[in-house]
């Protein structure tokens, strides 16, 4: 009987202790730099809640939503018609918070001397119309161009925002995230990318005006930059216990401090 107990004890302390961990799974943009950090954060001021996040894509995100291994998916894209079916087929209602705002940025090399482009040239050159940058007041050589991969939010929010839903270019080349995008444009002068405002600080790298608009807090919020977009928390549904508080910390005062210290935009 004692020894029962002691297993049914020991049964419910490993219950709590799953119950006190959270998984996150989904985009790079958010996951890799915001989402760490507010984890950081939130662990403070609750030492028995562990984190798994995992950056892969806001693609991954809303599938581990809609095949219930993540509590939140992190997106920085609004689940597709075709992910809403899919989430309503398994009984899952996906439901999006809009947690911070962001501008897609256009970056080149540091030593480009390219000092601003159209929302036309932008469209011409990712989407392959436009290869060498003496077309577009540069010196000639050809454009290296770097997406994301197919799983990533901003790799369709960029078609989408900026590219009228034209395929890229064949030649661009997919990176894995925002920081691989950075890294690789910073050692070609030739290089062009986009990366989320969290990254535009990065060394080796310079945000070229479109239309004369750079993304900062003000052309994000008002949507006077171009490719000004929100980003999202998926859950399956209000969420409830730890991911509740952890949503409502991301929103709160102190979430929204370290939101706007990472680099993104707050959403009031």
């Amino acid at each position: 009987m004692k020894k029962s107990l002691v297993l049914l004890l020991a049964l419910c302390a490993v219950t709590a202790a799953q119950a006190q961990k959270l998984v996150i799974k989904g985009s790079d943009t958010l996951g890799a730099k915001l989402v760490p950090q507010l984890a950081e954060a939130y662990k403070t001021a609750h030492p028995g809640v562990s984190f798994e996040i995992a950056a892969e894509g806001s693609t991954t995100g809303i599938t581990a939503i809609i095949d219930g291994t993540a509590q939140i998916g992190m997106s920085s894209r609004r689940a597709s018609a075709t992910e809403m079916s899919a989430a309503q087929a398994k009984g899952v209602n996906m439901k999006p918070t809009i947690v911070a705002h962001d501008g897609i940025a256009i970056v080149v090399n540091t030593k480009s001397p390219v000092a601003g482009l159209t929302v036309r040239q932008v469209e011409q050159i990712f989407a392959g119309d436009i290869t060498d940058w003496s077309a577009v007041g540069g010196p000639a050589g050809k454009i290296s161009v770097y997406t994301r991969n197919t799983s990533s939010g901003t790799f369709k929010d960029f078609k989408d925002l900026a590219m009228n839903k034209r395929d890229y270019a064949t030649s661009s080349q997919k990176m894995a995230g925002s920081e691989q995008i950075v890294a690789e444009v910073a050692k070609n002068p030739n290089g062009i990318g986009y990366v989320g405002l969290a990254y535009t600080t990065e060394p080796g790298i310079k945000v070229v005006p479109v239309d004369g608009k750079v993304p900062s807090k003000a052309s994000v919020q008002d949507k006077t930059y171009p490719y000004a977009r929100p980003t999202f928390y998926y859950t399956n549904g209000e969420p409830t216990g730890e991911a509740k508080k952890f949503l409502d910390f991301t929103l709160g005062e102190e979430g929204q401090k370290i939101v706007e210290k990472v680099g993104f935009v707050t959403i009031k």
